[in-house]
């Protein structure tokens, strides 16, 4: 029977008045390999209101990251999401076709993905410059002149150091943790109601991630978030789903145990 992992349990009277953006229900992604079919995300159920963070908490292979590839449509072969809802803003993302326009409409402009690794994720022939301002002349319009401005002003927010001169610079010629700021500010570049964060941890400093944790909180404060993690890094998630096998009476002891403020 599938698991509901609403929030109900630990929610304020605050949040429930909060508006609902996103409602996933009873959601499967299978992999069919030559070895059998693996059932990576079977019949999970959540939804979270407008300006709440939350944080989906598991062991690597548990299925965090699947479930919000999932959401976006962005399972590649041999996965296949094959059953449940994914309602955002009142619509059910998963009719709409992978490569349609109205899904290509909401990735980037109305979710965006911070990608775990950003020496993978960036395009290392384009200058940071031009994977900035792509995002902001396709979704939001602006001229390249006012993209690149953006361009920079995102870098600053984000911590980069002497953005103006490092707009043309390469991704190799940012370190690790550079990088992940950098795909950071891809990320919040339009704006998005619901930006999906990977673990603080990749390609930072252990004493950066916090800090880098802190500053996206206070940027998107009045977005809805999801942040994948491990279970080692609950202090600045407010509430969370633990992504692991367990009932629903399992479940709720873990969550004020695992995500206490």
């Amino acid at each position: 029977m599938p698991s509901t992992l609403g929030l109900e349990a630990y929610s304020s009277d605050k949040e429930k008045s909060m508006a609902e953006l996103l409602k996933v229900k009873n959601l499967k992604t299978q992999f069919h390999t030559e070895s059998g079919v693996v059932k990576a995300v079977d019949g999970i159920s959540y939804h979270i209101d407008e300006r709440e963070i939350i944080g989906l908490v598991g062991e690597s292979g548990c299925g965090k990251s699947v479930s919000q590839l999932s959401v976006m449509q962005l399972i590649s072969t041999p996965g296949k999401i094959v059953g449940g809802e994914v309602i955002f803003e009142g619509q059910d993302l998963l009719k709409y076709k992978t490569h349609g326009p109205e899904m290509r409409s909401v990735r980037g402009a109305k979710i965006a993905m911070i990608f775990q690794e950003p020496m993978t994720s960036l395009n290392p022939v384009l200058t940071i410059n031009q994977q900035l301002t792509e995002m902001l002349e396709l979704h939001l319009g602006m001229s390249k002149k006012a993209a690149r401005e953006r361009a920079i002003e995102l870098l600053g927010m984000v911590g980069i150091p002497d953005a103006e001169s490092r707009i043309d610079d390469y991704p190799h010629q940012f370190s690790g943790g550079m990088r992940q700021r950098v795909m950071i500010a891809i990320a919040l570049s339009c704006n998005p109601k619901m930006p999906l964060k990977y673990s603080f941890s990749t390609a930072a400093r252990n004493r950066a991630s916090k800090s880098i944790g802190k500053h996206i909180i206070a940027s998107i404060a009045l977005m809805m978030t999801i942040l994948i993690t491990p279970p080692k890094y609950p202090a600045i998630i407010p509430s969370g789903i633990p992504m692991m096998p367990a009932t629903v009476t399992d479940i709720k002891p873990t969550i004020s145990a695992v995500l206490a403020p």
